[in-house]
């Protein structure tokens, strides 16, 4: 899995496809990921105190880690991402444009 919490994605498949949003978490278990703005659920909450009304609250919900592409920085582009050994280091580059993705 080449995609890390704080990347920019692109959603290619689903009823949420042409978005882009920042990923939130990644859940490498279920190779699932949080995206911020994209399949947004709501949810009926209790009320917790005496005196408390109940609310309607939207949460995000997971997507398959295969329904998302890397977006690339430079090129602006959904990208496919390619590793390679940089010294020492392990880094992300985008297969269009040859650029080193990420942090």
């Amino acid at each position: 899995m080449r995609i890390k919490k704080g990347d920019t994605v692109a959603i290619i498949a689903g009823s949420s496809r042409g978005k882009r949003g920042k990923v939130l978490s990644v859940d490498r278990a279920e190779d699932r990921i949080v995206v911020e703005g994209v399949n947004l659920i709501k949810k009926h909450r209790k009320p917790r105190n005496e005196g408390e009304k109940g609310e309607v609250v939207t949460l995000p919900r997971g997507i398959n880690i295969s329904n998302v592409a890397l977006v690339c920085a430079s090129c602006g582009k959904p990208v496919r991402v390619g590793a390679r050994m940089d010294g020492e280091t392990k880094v992300r580059y985008c297969k269009n444009c040859d650029a080193p993705l990420g942090k």
